[in-house]
């Protein structure tokens, strides 16, 4: 199943909704975001009983993002999301901008991430194998989101500059991240096992990878060609819902994590971890290392360096490097 390519939009869209992802798309907003941006006016929506936005106003955007406070006790961060994409819609859709707000601020405090030892990690590597492994060490030797490693295409891993190319990732951004010496030869049996496939699919009649609308109009044909293939493809073709076409799309983020989330349990871990900590691994790995706090923003994709600064607080040395009056013995 493709889960990660937006539909197709009526030509002449008449439905809200429609619409709304409309102007979305021609933001050229990540999909993603329209997602999320959807999901919370269509909360916004049946939280005021199917009420039209349009004949909302600030009063009612203020009673609904007090509610996701004091009623469903929502993070900062959900909270904020919620706001933004209702800001979209009035100020940008519906040309109705909100006046000042006036709302009660989600107070649920900030959470360190959780993040494994280096020796948890190989433990919990050594219990995935295939694909499933090699996405796993992506994600902590180089920093990768589970989507942006999902979603490499053969093009995007660099061998000459021993680097990895992200593209599109969080924020619609491109990014460039190190490719570590020791996936070097794994990723190009990687590549190699997955240009066999391609060539099988071509065999059959298919082959032909998903290409953003834009790409597939300037480079006609793209679709078939090796370096366009994703670096992870699926074990099954899927129905794109654009085109009804089949195509060979990438692994499912879902059962790569569930795969991380055995071995997890596997390793005998029980801390509150699942995929993403492969990825606050990396990073608290390099700060321990003293690489440069905006190096690894940069590398992590980072648009606020506020947000890679959280990783000083969870490395390895806890309670501040202070050493505790019970270890001089007695």
């Amino acid at each position: 199943m493709i889960m990660d390519i937006p539909p197709k939009l009526p030509d002449n869209p008449t439905r809200f909704m429609d619409q709304l992802r409309a102007l979305i798309r021609s933001r050229n907003m990540a999909y993603r975001t329209e997602q999320t941006y959807c999901h919370w006016i269509k909360r916004f929506i049946r939280f005021h009983g199917m009420q039209h936005p349009s004949t909302c106003s600030t009063k009612e955007v203020e009673q609904f993002l007090s509610h996701l406070a004091v009623q469903r006790n929502n993070s900062v961060s959900t909270q904020r999301t919620a706001l933004n994409a209702i800001v979209f819609l009035f100020r940008e859709f519906l040309e109705q901008p909100l006046e000042e707000l006036s709302f009660e601020m989600a107070r649920k405090p900030q959470r360190l991430p959780t993040v494994f030892t280096h020796e948890e990690t190989r433990a919990v590597i050594g219990h995935l194998k295939g694909s499933h492994q090699l996405v796993a060490r992506l994600m902590y030797g180089s920093g990768l989101r589970i989507n942006e490693a999902l979603r490499l295409r053969v093009k995007d891993v660099d061998f000459g500059m021993r680097q990895i190319i992200v593209r599109s990732g969080k924020g619609n951004k491109d990014r460039t991240t190190l490719l570590p010496d020791s996936l070097l030869e794994p990723l190009k049996l990687q590549i190699e096992a997955c240009l066999v496939q391609h060539k099988q699919d071509l065999a059959s009649g298919h082959g032909e990878v998903y290409m953003p609308l834009a790409l597939n109009r300037k480079f006609p044909g793209a679709g078939k060609e090796p370096a366009w293939q994703y670096l992870f493809p699926a074990a099954k073709l899927s129905n794109d819902p654009r085109s009804n076409v089949l195509r060979r799309h990438h692994l499912l983020d879902r059962g790569v994590q569930r795969a991380i989330s055995a071995a997890i349990r596997e390793a005998g871990i029980y801390k509150q971890a699942n995929s993403h900590t492969l990825r606050h691994s990396f990073a608290t790995r390099l700060l321990e290392a003293g690489y440069d706090i905006r190096t690894i923003q940069k590398l992590l994709g980072h648009a606020d360096v506020r947000t890679t600064e959280i990783y000083t607080h969870v490395i390895r040395k806890g309670g501040f490097g202070v050493r505790s009056p019970v270890d001089d013995g007695f």
